[in-house]
């Protein structure tokens, strides 16, 4: 006889986690709101409020809820700049200051994905994409130069004239005026030499080493929604990645 697979049982906290990430991505509940309370989810649901505080805080141990003491429990955002984008923020100044970075846009332009950018994004080659490139300034000095590749299906309206109007992280533009978390992401690290291109934006000579961070972004339910390159000059910065 050929062997059967055994069905596979999630713990009740794991399904209650589950639909409760399907109100936030549907909107039932958007950044920076509140969530019902533990009493009325158990209710809601017909389980014990023990299970959904394990649900709860599986959701607080993945960013996508905070507690708040006395308050309750607020979908998270990333217009909390210090919870949120320096969680994403890997690139730090060599002099040890924390500093968030000026952002420089110097291109906004939509075009066509790539094999490769189709396959890391879940698009069809050929399908629409904008593309940003900018520079961010560490202590004033060009430091980091990003190509930022998103999905127009998900960035209808996205402009020059609309991000700089904006003031707040990229993560915080993308979440307010397109309904676009980004939840976690994938970083890979290679080290390259600066093409003339690059070299000019930064302010370097071409040739000069620089390490490259390429980064997938995902919302809900695990789907890509941005491809990051970003190329830096590391006289100026490091990346900084804190383990455990």
């Amino acid at each position: 006889m050929a062997p059967t697979s055994s069905p596979t049982f999630q713990p009740l906290y794991l399904q209650i986690k589950a639909l409760l990430v399907r109100g936030l991505d549907t909107g039932e509940w958007h950044p920076g709101e509140a969530i019902p309370s533990e009493i009325e989810l158990a209710r809601r649901f017909g389980v014990s409020q023990g299970t959904v505080r394990k649900a709860i805080d599986a959701l607080a141990a993945d960013n996508l809820v905070v507690r708040r003491q006395g308050k309750g429990t607020f979908v998270a955002t990333h217009t909390e700049e210090r919870n949120s984008s320096f969680r994403f923020l890997r690139i730090r100044r060599n002099d040890g200051v924390d500093e968030y970075p000026e952002s420089r846009l110097l291109d906004l332009k939509r075009g066509k994905a790539s094999a490769e950018t189709a396959r890391l994004l879940d698009l069809k080659p050929g399908d629409p994409v904008v593309v940003l490139k900018r520079v961010l300034d560490y202590a004033g000095e060009p430091a980091v130069l990003d190509e930022i590749t998103l999905p127009a299906a998900l960035f209808r309206g996205l402009t020059r004239t609309r991000y700089d109007a904006y003031e707040g992280s990229m993560y915080s533009f993308f979440e307010t005026q397109f309904g676009v978390r980004m939840l976690k992401a994938e970083e890979r690290l290679r080290a390259i030499s600066a093409d003339e291109a690059a070299a000019a934006a930064l302010g370097v000579a071409p040739g000069t080493p620089l390490l490259a961070v390429e980064r997938v972004a995902y919302t809900y339910g695990d789907r890509p929604v941005e491809v990051r390159r970003g190329l830096c000059v590391t006289r100026l910065t490091h990346y900084l990645n804190v383990l455990g």
